[in-house]
């Protein structure tokens, strides 16, 4: 595993975390709301390895990255800190693989910079769209049921929030040794980061119609975070699409079947590599 420290949008420092064949395909990883880039262990630790370049950053605010307060409205800084990390790794046409709340990254980027410089795109169980009722009409019940403990700053309240979003994030019981392991890395994500996140209005629809590069949607078929319309959605807003849906997988796909996913993604980066189509 190799280290990186790459400076993004507006000079904070991101701390980024590499694994795999230097000269392979590039994938980089964008994690979920109050994740981190250990979210991707089993794909960094996996086979992919063998002929993958794997990068994943910690998000501004999470992880090791710098946390600064109001940094978190302006679509340009998060645009600026996906290409910071292509241009300071030299990753030529990466595959952007968005979970969750990284499928609105990938919509910042795309915004302001377009898809020139990338081989494709995997939205995993993806939110693309914020504050508005189509919004919320693709978002689970169970976890609008917990913003008021995300933005929390009684430390009992957020944890007992963060404990039910893990939870939450998978289809039956976690394993409790991941359990406390994802929740210690939810946790060191500070309250004012969280309202930061959730405080964005945005609707990348529009960007997503304009792509002509590979796009694979991964959606688990239980998930109860972003519910399986927004894959119908972004399906339709994507005619070129492939969608894979998980049975008895929730919002976690690439952890809950790992090997499926990382299959996937290798065919995936097939594709990206030999220049064909979705």
């Amino acid at each position: 595993m190799r280290t990186h420290a790459v400076t993004g949008g507006g000079g904070i420092r991101l701390h980024v975390e590499e694994a795999g064949n230097p000269d392979g395909q590039p994938v980089l990883f964008l994690h979920g709301f109050s994740q981190c880039r250990l979210a991707w262990g089993k794909q960094l630790a996996s086979d992919l390895a063998d002929d993958l370049r794997l990068v994943a950053p910690d998000l501004r605010g999470h992880g090791l990255s710098d946390k600064p307060r109001d940094a978190y409205g302006d679509p340009q800084l998060w645009a600026d800190d996906v290409r910071a990390v292509i241009e300071a790794l030299g990753l030529e046409r990466p595959i952007l693989v968005g979970w969750s709340y990284g499928g609105l990254v990938i919509g910042d980027y795309l915004r302001a910079y377009g898809e020139d410089r990338i081989g494709g795109i995997n939205l995993v169980g993806a939110a693309t769209k914020l504050g508005s009722e189509a919004a919320l009409a693709v978002v689970g019940p169970e976890f609008l049921a917990l913003v008021p403990a995300f933005c929390s700053t009684d430390a009992e309240e957020s944890v007992r929030g963060l404990e039910a979003f893990v939870r939450l994030c998978v289809h039956g019981e976690p394993d409790p040794r991941d359990l406390y392991v994802v929740l210690g890395y939810n946790a060191v994500v500070p309250p004012h980061v969280r309202q930061g996140l959730l405080s964005r209005a945005l609707d990348n629809d529009d960007v997503l119609a304009r792509l002509s590069h590979p796009v694979l949607i991964t959606h688990g078929v239980e998930d109860r975070v972003v519910l399986r319309a927004a894959a119908a959605k972004h399906a339709g807003s994507i005619p070129h699409a492939r969608t894979s849906s998980y049975p008895g997988v929730g919002h976690a796909p690439f952890w809950e079947d790992a090997e499926r996913f990382n299959r996937e993604l290798r065919e995936l980066a097939g594709e990206v590599s030999a220049g064909g189509p979705a």
